[in-house]
């Protein structure tokens, strides 16, 4: 059977496997040799924080010390979890969840940035709650449906949602985990600030069954929207009272960037065409006022007209984003524009004078950013590209030499002379480390391209997991999107896919059947009630189990064939 789903294609694209036979090795690239580089780099900066930082959120490499830096949250440890497993460590991935449930508290008189506590704390507990079972957790009954990494993302959330408050729907850039936002708040948000949530928040709301998440997540986008000036662009920073934007530069860059990767990513996640069309409304007034010769320049947002003619460092995403977009050879373009940056100066500055061809004073920084080799994973993934592989290869060299120091790696303060900064930022475990390990390892199971997977039981019924198509959050915090369909709180929405799945594969001939969508979150019975169902099915599920398995086979989502079905079902003869 196939499950048709109209974005389908993209996530074959990131599944992609080509022959393995490629010319790096021909080039002379030993895969696996920077594949355990980049481990012993990961180990290097994870022991030095557990051993000289731990419990503040960041290590202080140069001394050797830590320091609380979003919140007071042993930050690195929740950033770096994923990442354990995806290096393999599932002891390491067992403890640390231990450790997060015992020693992280929410309930602080901390101010917090929302969206850094969003990507990095919600996004990166949501990930290893979804991850545990893979690693060896022992979860608990309902899992994915509960579990206590996501109570926890839960309640991190929830302490964000008095930010959204506002008469835009468009939160406030900053909150009181114990207060909530403090009276003299400034309005003023990136645009990034505000359309950098539904990737994490309607995950929360598939997996939790409260809809309040997904929908103070969307309004913000889509008041985001409603604000773009009328050639299509917005700007960096608007006032959330007002709706009046305060700054008025438009590009793909810092303070922008993740809103459009959200709407994307979102889009592929949640299957949405509404959000993949206001991206692609975007996309074009992008490439008609920003876009010169592959790069992507800054333009006042109302007129179109350069004001900086920079490239920023944060903006190497985007080749990776247009990767999944199917924008392969535009991508690719740009990919080598930045990587000659990167050849430059070893490492990309925070902005890059285009027209001069060197750093902009004050901002020749690199804090061991991760998204030139987003971009690369991205685009190796869709092209096997050596070229791909060499920039990894130059990220390792370049990184090692300059930024490793006795307790981890520093961020370099200026990629002219090479000077450090007494700083290592979570995210370069969290991503950074990650990006580099899976472009050197093509058979990591965040690679799977659907051949394997799980199918678990919850008490809304059977659902598929770990069959590969994850989302990657803007801390490179993996998200598998089967799961987003295994909480379903509407007993009959679940028994009506039950109900065809069992006709269809009884009566073996070829048969059409169109499901219609309930909605996400139901009005409908508690989950008590759900429960007593599942009791009432569940003799003629497990009959039906096996025999089933084999009959599925989809191209372009596999984990989604048995009963995330939201389009149409066929059978393999069609």
């Amino acid at each position: 059977a196939a499950v048709q789903l109209f974005l389908g294609p993209l996530l074959c694209l990131w599944a992609l496997r080509l022959p393995a036979a490629s010319s790096a090795a021909a080039r002379g690239l030993d895969v696996a040799s920077y594949r355990e580089r980049v481990r012993a780099m990961f180990y290097h900066a994870y022991e030095h924080y557990l051993e000289s930082a731990f419990p503040y959120d960041e290590l202080r490499p140069l001394t050797c010390d830590g320091q609380d830096t979003w919140g007071s949250f042993s930050l690195t440890l929740i950033d770096a979890l994923d990442t354990l497993l995806i290096l393999g460590n599932v002891s390491e991935f067992q403890r640390v969840v231990n450790v997060l449930q015992e020693g992280v508290d929410f309930d602080i008189d901390v101010n917090a940035s929302v969206f850094e506590t969003n990507i990095r704390v919600v996004g990166g507990l949501l990930s290893a709650h979804l991850l545990s079972r893979k690693a060896g957790v022992e979860v608990e009954a309902g899992w994915p449906c509960s579990g206590p990494l996501l109570r926890m993302a839960e309640e991190a959330a929830r302490k964000l949602l008095p930010a959204f408050q506002t008469p835009t729907g468009m939160p406030y850039g900053t909150v009181n985990l114990l207060h909530g936002v403090n009276p003299g708040e400034t309005p003023v948000t990136c645009t990034a600030g505000i359309g950098t949530f539904i990737v994490e928040f309607a995950t929360l709301s598939h997996l939790t069954g409260d809809p309040v998440f997904e929908d103070v997540a969307r309004k913000a986008l889509k008041a985001l929207w409603k604000n773009r000036s009328d050639i299509g662009l917005v700007g960096n920073h608007i006032d959330v009272i007002t709706a009046k934007w305060v700054a008025q530069d438009a590009g793909i860059g810092a303070g922008v960037d993740s809103y459009f990767e959200y709407l994307v990513k979102g889009a592929i996640l949640l299957q949405d065409k509404e959000l993949m069309s206001m991206f692609l409304e975007y996309n074009k007034a992008i490439k008609n006022y920003t876009k010169f010769d592959d790069w992507y320049l800054w333009v006042q947002m109302y007129k179109g007209t350069v004001s900086m003619p920079v490239f920023q460092s944060l903006e190497a995403y985007w080749p990776g984003l247009q990767s999944l977009i199917g924008d392969v050879d535009n991508a690719m373009r740009t990919f080598l524009n930045y990587y000659t940056v990167w050849k430059q100066f070893g490492g990309l500055p925070e902005f890059y004078n285009i027209p001069q061809g060197y750093t902009v004073d004050k901002r020749e920084g690199y804090p061991l950013r991760p998204e030139l080799m987003e971009s690369a994973m991205y685009l190796y993934r869709a092209t096997r590209d050596p070229t791909l592989l060499e920039l990894g290869r130059d990220a390792v060299e370049s990184i090692e030499k300059i930024s490793k120091v006795d307790c981890g790696f520093a961020t370099i303060k200026d990629l002219r002379d090479h000077r450090l900064d007494n700083r290592m930022e979570s995210f370069f475990l969290a991503e950074t480390i990650k990006y580099l390990y899976l472009l050197f390892d093509p058979d990591n199971f965040i690679h799977n391209d659907g051949s394997d997977f799980d199918v678990v039981v919850t008490p809304y019924g059977e659902c598929v997991l770990d069959a590969g198509g994850y989302i990657f959050n803007t801390e490179a915090h993996p998200i598998d999107p089967a799961a987003l369909h295994c909480c379903r709180k509407r007993k009959e929405e679940h028994w009506e896919v039950e109900d065809l799945m069992r006709e269809f594969y009884s009566q073996k001939k070829t048969k059409k059947f169109t499901l219609k969508r309930a909605p996400d979150h139901g009005e409908g019975e508690n989950a008590k009630d759900t429960e007593n169902a599942s009791s009432d099915k569940a003799g003629e599920k497990r009959n039906s189990k096996k025999s089933s398995h084999s009959l599925l086979s989809c191209p372009s989502q596999s984990f989604n064939s048995k009963l995330a079905v939201l389009g149409q079902v066929f059978l393999d003869n069609t």
